[in-house]
């Protein structure tokens, strides 16, 4: 039973036939292939870079807990030093706040107090001060029941003109409007994010007191320079690259080396709405690229919760995507240029070597309706130099050769016989003349007889 075909295959000359098969690998397989390489080398590209900025934000997360922690460590110390509970036992007020004075700006700390267990402020370094505290406040709480802590805090601009104007003036930020950021009518950002730490501590005499200090993060540009010295040290990205850190109080910029024209910081500027959501709306961390004020950037945030557990922030670093972007358009258009300096090789040989088959068949197929149209005299003229197809021909040349030999055979018997014929005919016709003289002498005969 014959196997029917599409209508094109059966349409199709060998030659398109030969052509198809020598040039589909180059032109049709490999560049499925090469794409699907290269596709998945961009997502490991891609996936790399994730990685990458992953663990920068660990580094800047472990930092930024350190901090947290050597507070709270501080707090216990000056706590338990014999020189604190000295001047708080002896009643000098000024002798105490001297004391907190050297300690704080030996430990570079925005404020340095002691209140007692009730919430009462005993000295205040760092500004003017409250005259009391909430101890209902987690920070606190913690600290009385005898657990050390350290959280950042949200200060109202109230709370921080009362410690001291200067620290609510550094709090203070003009809001500068932002490319993608989620709409808003506010032009300030008065509250500050402040580093709280408290730890309870007793005395001899009986008394319990609580040691607190605070650390305002607002414009603190010595901390988010250190985050980003420790990430992106030198040589850690490619030339072109730029490491930045900023941390956020709510969706606003209040510490980054992320710069505005002429190198001025971006403070001011708030992060892009979908960043927003993510983050600070879901509280996930975002591990993408994201634009980053002007420009795209490879990037990672995650939340900064309060000491109610309420997300108050984010901590963000990342690095200029740009040239990361150029080097896979390079790379790219390099494996496309290979690509096409080797298919301009390579189709040429695969379109020889095609032809090489068809133009035997083609010649075969041109001799057989040469003869079929009376040249006998037609040939192919291959030569057989061990290929099959020439082979073929040449079996073809010596059966036409046979061909021919029998047909002039058969012309030479052909006129054999018409000569044969010929001859006998005209013995016929000698026969039948003397048969009609024969007849007529002897009707002659019988006449004159009778």
């Amino acid at each position: 039973m014959e196997i029917s075909r599409p209508k094109l295959v059966r349409k199709m000359s060998v030659r398109y036939r030969l052509l198809a098969i020598a040039l589909l690998p180059t032109l049709v397989i490999f560049p499925i292939l090469l794409g699907a390489t290269m596709w998945r080398w961009n997502a490991k590209f891609d996936g790399a870079l994730i990685s990458k900025v992953r663990s920068d934000l660990t580094v800047a997360h472990q930092y930024f807990s350190r901090i947290l922690e050597n507070n709270g460590e501080q707090m216990k110390a000056l706590g338990e030093s014999v020189a604190l509970q000295s001047a708080v036992e002896s009643g000098d007020r000024h002798r105490l706040l001297r004391l907190l004075q050297e300690r704080r700006e030996a430990l570079q700390l925005d404020f340095l107090y002691v209140a007692d267990i009730d919430g009462r402020v005993l000295s205040f370094a760092g500004g003017k001060g409250p005259s009391s505290i909430d101890v209902l406040m987690p920070v606190f709480a913690n600290a009385v029941v005898g657990r050390a802590s350290a959280v950042v805090d949200i200060f109202s601009p109230e709370e921080l003109q009362s410690i001291s104007p200067e620290l609510a003036q550094r709090a203070s930020i003009d809001l500068i409007p932002t490319t993608n950021a989620a709409p808003s009518n506010a032009t300030k950002s008065l509250s500050g994010m402040v580093v709280h730490a408290a730890d309870r501590t007793s005395l001899a005499d009986g008394r319990q007191i609580l040691v607190v200090s605070g650390t305002l993060l607002n414009r603190n540009l010595r901390f988010i320079d250190t985050i980003n010295d420790l990430v992106y040290q030198a040589g850690s990205l490619p030339e072109g690259s730029e490491g930045t850190a900023t941390l956020f109080q709510d969706d606003v910029r209040i510490s980054t080396n992320v710069r505005l024209f002429e190198g001025k910081r971006a403070l001011g500027t708030r992060v892009s709405s979908q960043v927003r959501k993510s983050v600070l709306g879901d509280g996930n961390i975002w591990l993408d690229r994201a634009f980053v004020v002007n420009d795209w950037y490879i990037s990672a945030y995650e939340p900064i919760v309060d000491s109610r557990g309420k997300r108050v922030g984010m901590l963000y670093v990342g690095f200029l995507e740009a040239p990361f972007r150029r080097t896979k358009f390079l790379t790219i258009s390099l494996v496309a240029l290979a690509f096409v300096a080797v298919a301009g090789f390579t189709i040429p040989l695969f379109m020889r070597w095609a032809g090489t088959i068809f133009r035997p068949l083609e010649k075969m197929s041109n001799t057989i309706n040469l003869v079929e149209n009376g040249d006998l005299e037609a040939r192919t003229g291959i030569r057989d130099h061990g290929d099959e197809i020439e082979q073929v021909a040449g079996h073809l040349d010596i059966l036409l050769d046979r061909v021919q030999e029998r047909d002039q055979q058969l012309r030479e018997w052909n006129e054999q016989l018409n000569r044969r014929v010929e001859d006998r005919t005209a013995e016929l016709r000698e026969a039948n003349s003397r048969l009609e003289a024969a007849t007529k002498q002897l009707v002659m005969s019988e006449k004159l007889a009778a």
